[in-house]
């Protein structure tokens, strides 16, 4: 196989930038490095590391137009969304700078026989491995909460966002952090798999398909490693007999079709009761057909293309085996003519167990309609899933909501009347076949510490 990668704008489909990938010694070097780096940061002052965590916030708000153009070029973002991203990076960085010190307190326990101290002290190199749908936030939402803890980094990106990965390390030493805390390795998914055995390698945190994690989380075990893993998902959402059905289709179609469909934690099956389908089905596919794909940098485009070719027919290779299984099409469900890995925003319904529509995870702008009987029923399709990232209730009666959301909804996180993606103040991360683990929050920062008991018994 090559030793070299290329990354492609899947808008014009022509190629950016060519690159070589590091030798496995190379990446082992890189990991002796962020190893010795870790010596020296780990005693460095909380106190200091957040606000080398601020000054990181800074360099991401004046190279705000280069990240910006990375992410339309190099995977599709349609530009508004990318603002967003950026957005949301600054303000996890920020959240992790002002709640680091809190987090990471030392703690007084009760202990009989004098005092007793809870610590949360750093464990050495973490290895990320990242995607390319959120290029930016992906990598800051683990990287910066570790590095904040006292722990360093090497990150393995995604071969389409290359070019990110290159920036962000830029971008943390230009902050002023010192040389090998964070590292990006331009390398494969093979060579990255390799290094998980590395004796300096303390922990692995992954985000990707659900195969592939369960792949890297057994090879860490074989060493006693911990992980973190947030996998795919196929997240419900349910419109109940009760539901605002015009605020449920706007919604919706935003969840959806964001960051072009290729978003882990969105809107995927629409669980419609049988009271609403109707109506709920006739606004949501006029919705759906008026989206407009084009350039992401253009104002008016609501859906860019999806990030690889390769990518791109494996979702309509899904659709098509949906619709063998039983599906039909509403709208869309069609590959465009022209250039560009396009797909539009598109509709099954009479969605079937034991399909990729129903079961699987559909990583593009596809929706998979489903009709339930009523509220109960609905919520037993809505658990009928090996994932539980995320999904979402719309109903009018909030109380019924909180109280589905809290005792019955089987998944992470969930949306009431509403979309959101992820927030730096609360957790972020799933259940089941969606993986273990929580980022954001005051969470993420600790899932990487040894928490130490120190007993001191008092002599006197």
């Amino acid at each position: 196989m090559s030793n070299t990668r290329k990354t492609i704008n899947p808008y014009t489909e022509e190629i950016l930038e060519e690159y070589t990938l590091m030798s496995q010694q190379e990446c082992e070097n890189a990991i002796e490095n962020a190893h010795n780096c870790f010596e020296e940061w780990k005693l460095v002052p909380v106190e200091k590391r957040a606000k080398l965590a601020l000054a990181l916030a800074g360099e991401i708000e004046k190279n705000h137009d280069e990240i910006l153009q990375l992410m339309m070029d190099e995977m599709g973002k349609i530009k508004a969304q990318g603002k967003q991203e950026l957005a949301l990076c600054i303000a996890i960085c920020k959240f992790t700078a002002q709640n680091a010190l809190q987090q990471l307190a030392n703690e007084e326990r009760e202990y009989e026989p004098g005092r007793a101290i809870v610590s949360y002290q750093p464990i050495g190199v973490i290895l990320g491995i990242q995607p390319w749908n959120f290029p930016l936030y992906q990598v800051i939402r683990y990287s910066i909460s570790n590095l904040v803890a006292g722990n360093t980094t090497v990150m393995k990106h995604a071969s389409n966002v290359f070019g990110m990965a290159q920036k962000i390390q830029t971008l943390y030493e230009n902050a002023g952090f010192p040389e090998y805390a964070y590292q990006s390795l331009i390398v494969d998914g093979k060579t990255a798999s390799k290094l998980i055995k590395h004796g300096k390698i303390m922990g692995v945190t992954f985000t990707g398909s659900d195969e592939t994690g369960k792949s890297v989380a057994q090879e860490a075990a074989k060493y006693a490693k911990k992980t973190v893993l947030e996998l795919g998902s196929n997240d419900a959402y349910l419109v109940l007999d009760d539901a605002d059905i015009p605020l449920a289709i706007e919604t919706c179609v935003i969840g959806r079709v964001i960051n072009n469909g290729e978003t882990c934690v969105s809107a995927k099956r629409f669980i419609v009761t049988k009271k609403n389908y109707d109506e709920f089905k006739e606004g949501f596919k006029k919705a759906m057909e008026n989206i407009k794909f084009g350039d992401p940098k253009a104002d008016d485009t609501d859906l860019g293309p999806m990030a690889r070719k390769d990518l791109r027919d494996e979702l309509h290779d899904q659709v098509s085996q949906s619709i063998t299984g039983g599906a039909t099409i509403v709208c869309g469900c069609e590959i465009p003519e022209g250039k560009g890995y396009f797909y539009p925003a598109s509709i099954l319904e009479n969605v079937m167990p034991h399909t990729p529509a129903y079961d699987d995870e559909l990583f593009g702008p596809v929706a998979s309609l489903i009709k339930a009987q009523d509220d109960e029923d609905a919520m037993r399709i809505a658990n009928d899933s090996r994932y539980g990232l995320g999904g979402g209730i719309f109903s009018r009666d909030e109380d019924k909501a909180v109280e589905l959301a809290l005792k019955h909804f089987n998944t992470g996180m969930i949306n009431i009347n509403g979309y959101g993606l992820a927030h730096p103040n609360l957790p972020f991360g799933g259940v089941k076949n969606s993986g273990y683990g929580r980022e954001h929050g005051g969470f993420g920062i600790k899932e990487f510490v040894n928490i130490k008991a120190v007993m001191i018994t008092n002599t006197q």
